[in-house]
Parts: structure tokens; sequence; C-alpha cells
């Protein structure tokens, strides 16, 4: 039975996962691809810790070039993270004519262009359903399944650290800082959270969503963040009150050949499929012209999650190994759209002003909002404490800067306290 040699770069909880996987179930690969899969190498850092995998002393280096030259690895999986060495280390195993699989987000938001002619040149594999989603199948759903539509909107919770902290808050009326050491006791959370709760994960996530949907280079730095820190508790109740839950929510749309992309928090209404999404839970909603709505959920994360993705990515270069096709999975960025300013950006808004509580002071606010084309669907007067008051406002869709330019303007005028909250309402028709 002919083998396949494949390598592993990374030895942290997905590599790890991944070796685990591979080892459980070995006697299906040969049903499932039609070669016994040999993990011939693993670059690792420590090449005496013990890992608890029945493996030879020889699979492990601490050198990635035993691993590029070696003519008879046929995969390499790249799960180190980060942007180098691991560029530096995919783009070198391309050359040297060995197919690719990948989880690395930040590699693939910022350098996909690079990494697909590479694998171009070469006429090799390279495949990244872990990048995005976890156990959550979504890159190829969009790459092929979905092929026959014309993609018009991908939104949906692509960080399962900062969907964590957000329903912890809801559920159990917990601050933000509480829900977060929990999240990070528990391993959702890094020691350092700053790319999740700020929202950079999901931008590089949403920007690998985008690309694929909507055919064109979007990178991380195209796309518009926001991070959760600022959410409070007083946010989330009164978004309840107004029948919404909050989300940390990645958005792509395209539309008269212009894309948008951002990530932020956003109040979801209850009725949409979004907002019972809860705890590590990733979902992503996409509607095309064809399909028109559908949803897809699953783990975002997770070592035994991740590396399903993997090894089903693995599983599906080996096939293509076997019946000579590799080359197949080029990239389908064949367009070149603009990407759309977020002051241009159109959509409803909610709002919490803290303002002294005497006459005249809404008219005041809504006469500004008026001048500039805001139009206010509720405005709700909470929270009387001595001479002040909250104003909770949610606007009809509106352009960004609009709004923007008239919380300048209420901010400097003399009856505005603080502008407390301002986030976006989606999901709304």
């Amino acid at each position: 039975m002919k083998e396949i040699n494949i390598a592993i770069l990374g030895m942290g909880t997905v590599g790890t996962g991944v070796v685990k996987v591979l080892k459980r179930n070995e006697s299906l690969w040969v049903k499932k691809c039609g070669s016994r899969i040999h993990i011939k190498k693993i670059l690792v850092r420590n090449i005496n810790k013990d890992r608890g995998f029945d493996l030879s002393p020889e699979v492990f280096t601490t050198d990635w070039q035993d691993i590029v030259n070696d003519p008879e690895i046929k995969v390499v999986i790249e799960l180190m993270g980060r942007i180098e060495p691991a560029r530096t280390y995919v783009l070198e195993a391309l050359k040297k004519g060995k197919n690719v699989v990948t989880a690395n987000k930040d590699l693939l938001a910022e350098y996909g262009e690079e990494l697909f002619e590479a694998a171009k040149k070469a006429q090799k594999d390279i495949y990244f359903e872990a990048s995005v989603g976890g156990g959550m199948p979504i890159i190829s759903p969009l790459k092929e399944s979905l092929i026959a539509n014309n993609i018009q909107e991908v939104m949906g919770i692509v960080n399962g650290t900062t969907n964590f902290v957000l329903t912890s808050m809801s559920k159990e009326g917990i601050s933000f800082n509480d829900a977060l050491k929990t999240a990070q006791k528990l391993g959702y959370a890094e020691a350092d959270p700053t790319a999740d709760i700020e929202g950079l994960d999901a931008a590089r996530k949403i920007a690998i969503l985008a690309s694929i949907a909507f055919h064109t280079r979007v990178k991380f730095c195209d796309v518009y963040v926001e991070g959760i820190s600022k959410i409070t508790n007083e946010d989330i109740e009164y978004a309840k009150e107004l029948g919404y839950a909050i989300k940390l929510i990645g958005i792509g749309r395209e539309e008269d050949n212009e894309v948008e992309v951002r990530v932020h928090p956003a109040l979801i209404p209850i009725t949409h499929p979004l907002s019972i999404v809860d705890g590590s839970f990733n979902a992503i909603f996409v509607k095309g012209d064809a399909i028109g709505e559908t949803m897809f959920y699953g783990p975002g994360a997770g070592q035994m999650e991740t590396a399903s993705a993997v090894v089903g990515d693995i599983i599906r270069v080996i096939k293509n190994i076997n019946m000579n096709s590799v080359g197949n999975a080029v990239c389908t960025c064949y367009d070149n759209k603009a990407i759309k300013s977020m002051d241009n950006v159109y959509t409803s808004y909610f709002l919490r002003l803290c303002v002294i509580d005497r006459p005249g002071v809404l008219a005041g606010i809504t006469g500004v909002f008026a001048e500039r084309g805001v139009s206010l669907a509720s405005v709700v007067q909470k929270n009387y404490m001595k001479d002040t008051a909250d104003l909770v406002v949610i606007t009809h869709r509106v352009r960004e800067k609009d709004i923007q330019d008239s919380l300048e303007i209420i901010k400097k005028m003399s009856t505005t306290k603080e502008i407390v909250s301002m986030i976006r309402v989606e999901g709304m028709e």
C-alpha cells in the first residue's frame, strides 16, 4: 500500500491534536484517501521533551531544513502561528515542491496573495480550513459548495473568546473583567488577550472570508476594527430591554463593486439566529443570490476541533496526490474591488448619552440629528440620578460619517455630560 510522508511544523496545542487524530484513526486513512499517512518529521523547539506519543525519536527535529530539503516529504502542515518564521518556511516548502496545509490566519490575512502565487508557480496545493472557525467548516463551503452563488454578505461570530465573555456578562451579570478572568482560567483566552478582546483575531478571519466570498484581495489592514473592552453591563441590559443581544460581529458585504469589511460590537435582534449563539461557539451567516440565507455553526476553537479541520485538509491533499491533480486549490481573488470607507457605511446605531435632566435638552439633541439626516427610531430616558438621565437612542439606517459628525457636536453641548456608548445595530431588515 502506498505511503505518503508528511511533516508538521509546530507541536503546540493544535499540532498535538493533529498527531492524536492521525494516530487514533490510523486504520481509516487507507480507506479514506487510498494511502497510509506517515508522520516523517515534526519541527519542535525542544527535541527531548516527552510528548506522550508512540513516535520514534528520529521523527523530531529542531532544524526546519530537515523537512523542506527532504524529497520524500510530500505535505507540510504549518501550525506554528504568527507570521515569521512561518511565512519563510511555507514559501520554501512550496518552492521545494511540497503541498501545504496551514491554520495560520495571521499569515493568510497579510500574505495570502504571495502564498497562492507561490503555490500556483509550484503547481502545489495549499489548504487552510482551520484558519477560520476552528472545527466549523466555512472555507470549503464558500469556495466549493456555494460556488454557484453571488455572495452578498458574510456576517458572524468568529471569535470564541469574545463570545464567551459577552455571554457570561449577559447570562451571569458579571463584569467584563471578571468574565475575562474566567475565560482565561478555562483556557478560552490567552494570558495576553489583546488580539481577541480588541477584535484583531476576528478582523484577520473576516479578511480571509471576504477575500473568498467576494473574489477580491482583502487584507487585515483593510478591516475597520473595534473590540469589546468598552461594553458595559448597562449596555447589555438596555439592549435586552429593547430586544437585542450584544455580540462581537465580523461583517463583509459587497455592493456596487465595493466591499465593506468591519469588526465591532453590535446589537443583534433576538429574532436573528446569531443572537442565540452563546459561549465559545462561532457562527457565520451567509447570504447568496441562489441559496438565500444560510448559517454555519460550531466550535470555533479547541485542540481536537481544530485538528479535525487540519486533518481533513491533509486527507484532501493526499487524495489529490493520488489522483495526480495537485495544484487545483488556486486563489479565487480574480477581481479588484474597492474597499468602502467606513465613513460611507450605512447601518443603525444604539446610542447612550448622559445628559442634564431639564426641559429642552431632548429637543436640542434631536435637532442636531435632524440637521444631518439622522432619523431616530426610538428615544427613551432612563436611570435618573440627581440632575442627569441616560438618553437611550436607536436610529434608523444612516451613514457613519453623519452619525459621527452629529455626536461631535452633541458632545460639545453644555447639556451633555458624556456620550457613554455608541454601538452599531446589525441583522435588521
